[in-house]
């Protein structure tokens, strides 16, 4: 009897195994039998053709035909586009983990940036080192040490805007030049725009702009290309060029520490720290080089959107100044101290950066296992991208998107909405590492600027508030601007001598 009720038992857990393998089965071959997002037909082979210019828009515009979340295809290669808010709070945020890799890009991480450059190095050991660098001077405690430096270069735009009303774009540029060459490497006098060390890092970051766009290079589709002689031979020279520039400046402060000069700054920090963040040479210098020109890049463009948005929108301006005027007065200029007592100033900012967003498209996420969302899959290793400007444009999320509204940030209570953000510096474990640095430059410059001046469109020279680069970063195309100072001459210079 016992020897029978053991054999039924053997039995009975043979087949609880055997049925629990099937239910396995059947269970993973549903989740892979469900469909991807739906998409445009392409070519039953090479799929479909990324649009070579202006991708966000056509984007959108693929958003409003096939819904908030649509694929494409070029040759082996899945792409997922997310072009609502909701989406991709499900997505890129609550899936945050499963999307922390980058996808593998041959052109601009492997051959241009020689598989250092943060914002393209895929997950793993590395990025977990250079990100863990950059937290440690960037995160929101330490952003506030910067405040002085802001502060100091943001009046020197005031003055310059004084002085020279028509290059304003030109002084917003040397706003985020100069403080970020002091943050990064502790030169402590102005740096112009047309130095020759910003105009070189510039050039780089010009150049990256255009590899990463989707699409560019073919080699991202089909890697066998990359032993094509020759084909690559200009993105390494490149690399060479942009490596030589980073060392350079390292080695400049490398020096500095050893004659006992050198100035607190990023550079010095992490020289000082290299073996703790187990950093080569190589990797401290782009690392280094990487917070000067992301930093740079994105912030002077971010204040000039603030600016053309002012000029366009004049109802909101008067609001802003209305408010710095009765919180402010006239006797002062604002301060980082009178933040939390200008709303309207932030949500100005905040709205600034969703009308107009800098980072347009977004940076692809490379998915490492299967993402279900609805009745759809996102396989493993497909490339995910948060559309910043179909986001931008949710209709459910952002009514009335095409307007200009900063009080769309308010709560019921006048309170700046905690249940509202836009994906302004990206999704999940990516996101920018200097998001607290340069919410703080936009909030200075535009704070100061609208104090001191009252902006409006020259009626002889209209804006064209769509006219921004074709690049990753996008950068406003030159625009004019009427300034009319709000105080007089002599009292903004007066304010802007003041010592903190």
């Amino acid at each position: 009897m016992l020897e029978l009720n053991s054999s039924n038992l053997c039995i009975a857990c043979a087949a609880a195994l055997l049925g629990g393998l099937w239910c396995a089965k059947y269970v993973f071959g549903s989740r892979r039998r469900l469909p991807v997002p739906p998409g445009p037909p392409g070519h039953w082979f090479f799929g479909n053709q990324l649009p070579k210019s202006r991708a966000p828009f056509k984007f959108a515009e693929l958003t409003e035909e096939y819904g908030p979340v649509f694929s494409l295809r070029q040759g082996p290669r899945l792409f997922v586009v997310i072009g609502r808010h909701q989406a991709a709070m499900e997505i890129m945020e609550k899936e945050g983990a499963s999307l922390a890799d980058r996808p593998r890009s041959i052109a601009a991480a492997e051959t241009l940036s020689g598989g250092m450059r943060v914002v393209v190095e895929g997950s793993g050991d590395r990025l977990r080192r250079l990100r863990r660098a950059l937290h440690a001077r960037l995160q929101s405690k330490v952003a506030g040490t910067y405040e002085p430096i802001q502060v100091r270069n943001a009046k020197n735009v005031l003055l310059d805007i004084l002085d020279d009303p028509k290059n304003h774009q030109m002084h917003v540029k040397r706003y985020a030049a100069s403080m970020i060459m002091s943050i990064t490497y502790g030169k402590n006098t102005p740096t112009a725009y047309s130095d020759p060390e910003v105009v070189a890092v510039n050039r780089c970051l010009t150049r990256f702009g255009q590899v990463i766009r989707p699409g560019s290079y073919q080699v991202d589709t089909y890697p066998i290309l990359k032993y094509v002689p020759g084909y690559l031979s200009t993105l390494r020279k490149w690399h060479e060029e942009e490596l030589a520039l980073f060392e350079g400046q390292l080695d400049v402060v490398r020096q500095q520490m050893v004659e006992g000069t050198a100035k607190p700054c990023f550079a010095k920090f992490i020289l000082e720290h290299q073996k703790e963040y187990s950093l080569a040479d190589k990797e401290l210098a782009y690392v280094a080089g990487a917070m000067f020109g992301a930093g740079s890049d994105t912030t002077a463009s971010a204040i000039t959107i603030t600016m053309m948005a002012a000029a366009l929108h004049r109802e909101a301006q008067t609001k802003v100044q209305e408010e710095l005027d009765t919180v402010i007065g006239r006797d002062k200029l604002p301060s980082f101290d009178d933040q939390e007592m200008l709303p309207q100033v932030t949500a100005f900012m905040l709205e600034s950066m969703r009308w107009r967003p800098v980072s347009i498209g977004g940076f692809g996420h490379r998915a490492t296992k299967d993402i279900i969302w609805k009745d759809y899959i996102i396989p493993k290793g497909a490339t995910v991208i948060g559309n910043h400007w179909a986001i931008a444009n949710d209709p459910e999320v952002f009514p009335n998107p095409q307007k200009f509204d900063p009080q769309r940030w308010f709560d019921a209570e006048g309170k700046i909405r905690d249940d509202l953000r836009f994906c302004t510096y990206g999704f999940g474990r990516r996101i920018c590492p200097g998001q607290h640095v340069a919410n703080r430059s936009i909030f200075i410059n535009t704070a100061l600027v609208l104090w001191a001046f009252r902006l409006s469109e020259n009626p002889a020279a209209p804006i064209d508030s769509f006219a921004f680069s074709d690049t990753a970063n996008m950068h406003a195309a030159p625009f004019q601007l009427v300034f009319e100072p709000r105080a007089s001459e002599e009292e903004i210079r007066r304010l802007c001598s003041d010592e903190e």
